[in-house]
C-alpha cells in the first residue's frame, strides 16, 4: 500500500548542482512552478506545479534540501 511507502530522497541532478532554487509565475494564466534556475539560460529545469506551500515543502524534501 502506499500509505507507509518510506520517502526516498533524490540526489540533486548532476547539472543542477549550485543553481538556485525558483518559483516562477505565469504571466498569463498566474500558474506557478519550481525548479532549479539556469541564470546563463534564464530557464527552469526539471520543474514542478505549484498549487500550495506545502508543494514547495515537498520539492525540497524530495531533494534533500533546506530553505
Amino acid at each position: 500500500m502506499g500509505i507507509f511507502k518510506k520517502k526516498t530522497v533524490k540526489p540533486v541532478p548532476e547539472e543542477c548542482r549550485g543553481m538556485e532554487i525558483k518559483i516562477m509565475s505565469s504571466t498569463c494564466t498566474g500558474e506557478k512552478t519550481i525548479g532549479f534556475y539556469n541564470r546563463n539560460t534564464r530557464e527552469i529545469m526539471y520543474p514542478e506545479l505549484v498549487k500550495s506551500d506545502s508543494d514547495v515543502e515537498a520539492f525540497y524534501e524530495k531533494y534533500g534540501l533546506k530553505k
